[in-house]
């Protein structure tokens, strides 16, 4: 302390203006408290003891907690839990851009900063620099022949007449200081990893009481367990534990917004409210994430069922495969589940997806439709992560990868895949595999929330109606598909799932379907209550048949023989807002409706 006293007289008029003093914001309690990461703060004390070469670099990915590690190492210091050598010492955090601002004439930077050095020089060992986004340094201030930050600081950190403590990501680091073949021996790096889902519960229950203590509120410790374990699974973007922390933080200031017109007190914060900031951030359903869901996905067979007629054996197979991924049976580094649907065009696989988007994600916008017969030739594949530099629509990144960017939980639907180019499977490849995809900008795209389903209009001939699931017609349609795909491209799927040619009893269950949402739409706009015959039902099942197309010929039959109808009624007069009327087959054959 004697050290520092004898410092006071030195004026720190620049460091003042362009830098944070935090070890003055530790004395004021004004810091978080430094909960974990003890090897990382043992690491960067232990350079900065060093005699040559003591200026410690963090790296690390945004948001795994660098700056609170020198915040840790400023509080070390004022409880006096630092080696002689550095007790005493005060740490300032420079802001670059507050040295930068302003500098608009030439050479001005760059006094800016000398004089910066020299106050620290002047202090003779007592202040220790910190610099954020340390890779900011290189080109920051150069203009025509000036230097650039990283030049000035060299011969001080050289000489040791400085001491800085850096912090960079990985990416910055390889790409800025690395080539900087004087500043890399400058700085000695300290990796500060991604903290795993425990670490992180530690790190919030740490937190809590300063937190809770802000927003008047009590975390119960199944919310900050939630907090770390929903974020770590849903949030996959951002790192642990920012994005935990983050989650708990919202959590507190919601539950202040909903008292706002109560009287004062002292909120308990349950994990539910937790699911709800999830649920708005990620736009899943909040009984996705809370434990009414695995009634859910128990009950998955008998809801999908309901909107997916004859396909019996490809639900039970498809709802066998999500319970086994959400249990997290599953590789966590893949997506959660892929299909290859396969099977004759029209008998509900594109509806499955649909299904399935509706039923896991909780709405039906959750899915990304890719039709494949656009990726037919070579140069196509770069539509799927965006063009390379210099052509045209690199800033408007990839189709796929910018979709999945910016909805993250969401089904994939590649439609018609056996039309794609054969350079569109290699790319497949990762995204089974790997769960990712690099876009061309160099983002890594995570695809491990998504469910990625490929529908295929092969194997058609061979697979006929009712029970498919035949070890004959199995080992039929696995010669079928091993014609067109390639076996790597196969045996990275989950499943193969076959649908089956529908029979009439299944179409007309189809028609049953389609009729509910034609009236149901019909009672809510003109509030008209409409009732079918069995012999209207029959006759739209012989219109609606075809073999070659599936169900989709019975769309048309109904918008032809039921719409069509019923609007005509509807505009002269003779069905009304309020009224009823029944839809039968006259004597003659002909459409009739009666009140």
């Amino acid at each position: 302390m004697e050290k520092l006293e004898q410092q006071q007289s030195v004026k720190l008029e620049m460091l003042n203006k362009y830098a944070t003093d935090l070890t003055k914001m530790a004395q004021e309690g004004k810091l978080d408290p430094l909960v974990g990461r003890l090897k990382q703060v043992e690491r960067v004390t232990q350079i900065l003891c060093k005699r040559r070469k003591n200026n410690p670099c963090l790296i690390g990915d945004p948001g795994v907690g660098k700056t609170v590690i020198v915040e840790g190492l400023a509080q070390n210091i004022i409880k006096s839990g630092v080696p002689l050598k550095l007790q005493g010492k005060k740490i300032f955090s420079i802001d670059m851009g507050r040295l930068i601002a302003g500098a608009s004439n030439r050479g001005e930077f760059e006094e800016r900063l000398i004089m910066l050095i020299d106050e620290v020089k002047q202090s003779e060992g007592a202040i220790i620099l910190f610099i954020d986004e340390v890779h900011t340094l290189i080109g920051a201030g150069a203009g025509g022949q000036g230097l650039d930050a990283a030049n000035i600081l060299k011969p001080a950190l050289a000489r040791g007449e400085l001491k800085c403590i850096g912090a960079t990501t990985p990416d910055e680091y390889r790409k800025y200081i690395e080539k900087d073949a004087a500043l890399k021996r400058r700085f000695l790096p300290v990796e500060v990893p991604e903290p795993p889902v425990d670490e992180t519960i530690h790190i919030l229950k740490g937190l809590s009481k300063k937190y809770g203590a802000y927003h008047n509120v009590i975390y119960e410790e199944n919310a900050l367990i939630a907090a770390a374990q929903l974020s770590h699974q849903y949030i996959s973007e951002r790192f642990l534990p920012d994005k935990a922390i983050d989650l708990i933080d919202e959590a507190g200031a919601r539950v202040q917004l909903c008292q706002a017109h109560k009287p004062p007190r002292t909120q308990i914060l349950t994990e539910h409210s937790i699911q709800e900031i999830v649920a708005s951030w990620t736009g899943i359903p909040v009984e996705k994430l809370s434990s009414e869901e695995s009634l859910k996905l128990l009950n998955m067979e008998s809801t999908l069922q309901k909107r997916i007629i004859g396909q019996h054996e490809a639900v039970e197979a498809i709802s066998r495969a999500i319970r086994r991924a959400r249990v997290g049976v599953r590789d966590p580094s893949r997506p959660i589940a892929s299909f290859l649907f396969t099977g004759p065009t029209g008998v509900g696989k594109t509806e499955m997806a649909k299904a399935l988007a509706d039923e896991y994600y909780g709405a039906k916008e959750a899915m990304i439709r890719v039709d494949m017969s656009e990726y037919m030739e070579k140069h196509t594949v770069s539509k799927f992560f965006g063009s390379p530099p210099g052509y045209v629509g690199y800033d408007d990144g990839g189709q796929l990868t910018e979709s999945v960017r910016r909805r993250p939980h969401t089904v994939i639907l590649f439609d018609e895949i056996e039309k794609a180019h054969r350079n569109v499977f290699d790319t497949m490849l990762q995204i089974l595999d790997d769960g990712r995809l690099t876009d061309n900008k160099g983002q890594l795209i995570d695809f491990k929330n998504t469910i990625i389903i490929m529908t295929a209009n092969v194997a058609g001939t061979v697979i006929g109606e009712g029970n498919n699931q035949s070890e004959q017609i199995k080992l039929k349609v696995a010669e079928e598909l091993k014609k067109i795909f390639r076996a790597e491209f196969l045996n990275r799927i989950d499943e193969v799932i076959l649908f089956h040619t529908l029979t009439n009893r299944q179409l007309k269950e189809i028609v049953d379907v389609m009729l509910k949402e034609v009236s149901d739409r019909v009672m809510k706009l003109k509030n008209i209550k409409i009732q079918v015959t069995e012999r209207f039902k029959e006759r739209l099942v012989i219109e609606g048949k075809n073999p070659s197309y599936g169900a989709r010929p019975l769309r048309r039959a109904i918008v032809r023989l039921f719409e069509d109808t019923l609007a005509d009624r509807i505009l002269n007069g003779y069905v009304q807002e309020g009224g009823s009327v029944t839809v039968d087959i006259d004597s003659e054959g002909s459409v009739a409706m009666y009140k």
